[in-house]
């Protein structure tokens, strides 16, 4: 059985004092009872160190939003895997649909991303996602496998088993336009069925897989009751501490 998981990428928004204010107020909200599901907050860098000492003690895990392969040297402007894993994180971001679109993030990029984090003991989140232009002329299938054959090119099968895969479509992704649980159940399936293809069944069972794009805690619970969605990636709605709160809900 697949523990479900909800991510809160909260992308480049948040200042310190911003992210104590939110971080305590969902603590508040969660009160000291067992999780219903793996949760996780995925602030900017800058807060990260913050985020990590509010929910010591607590069971909310802690990831970046992206980082670069190398492990140190001259690269203006980038975290290596090290660093996000020294300060306390747990997970990590890869190939959101934003770091593809506007700074040319590759397959290839992706690939040895995910070689790095599992090299430094972090869980990777690999976001995979159609735009509305590939979902009309029905090349959503198409594409997303090859984003899955690339991103997992030569990762070990203990790894694969281990990565958690976001399913983001682009169109839905900031627009209030969620996919109904029926588009996005099939695209979950499909992506399971190419895991199994990549490795086994055994593999593809494991894989936990994300639905990412508008979820709130009014579409989270009928979202999350698919067989193939294991949890959610979730945007706008992370920033919004009682709005979370009634995604992570919604897996009860």
């Amino acid at each position: 059985m697949r523990k479900p998981i909800i991510a809160g990428n909260w992308k480049m928004n948040g200042t310190i004092t911003e992210a104590t204010i939110l971080v305590e107020e969902l603590k508040s909200l969660l009160g000291t009872e067992e999780l219903p599901c793996d949760v996780v907050l995925c602030p900017p860098f800058t807060t990260l160190a913050t985020v990590l000492d509010l929910v010591d003690e607590t069971l909310i895990g802690v990831g970046a939003q992206n980082m670069d392969y190398h492990e140190s040297g001259a690269f203006t402007g980038e975290v290596s895997p090290a660093m996000i894993t020294e300060v306390g994180a747990q997970y990590v971001i890869l190939g959101h649909s934003e770091r593809r679109e506007y700074y040319g993030e590759t397959d290839a990029a992706v690939n040895a991303k995910i070689k790095a984090a599992f090299q430094y003991d972090l869980t990777p989140i690999v976001c995979v996602g159609e735009s509305l232009e590939q979902r009309e002329a029905n090349h959503t299938k198409a594409w997303i496998e090859g984003q899955l054959e690339g991103a997992f090119k030569d990762i070990p099968k203990e790894e694969a088993m281990e990565t958690v895969i976001a399913y983001e479509p682009i169109w839905a992704i900031g627009t209030g336009k969620a996919a109904t649980a029926d588009q996005a159940e099939e695209v979950c399936r499909d992506i399971r069925k190419k895991m199994a293809h990549l490795y086994d069944v055994e593999t593809a069972e494991a894989i936990r897989i994300q639905y990412g794009g508008s979820v709130k805690g009014s579409n989270a619970k009928e979202l999350l009751s698919e067989p193939n969605i294991d949890g959610a990636l979730v945007g706008g709605a992370s920033l919004i501490a009682a709005d979370f709160k009634a995604i992570i809900d919604g897996t009860k």
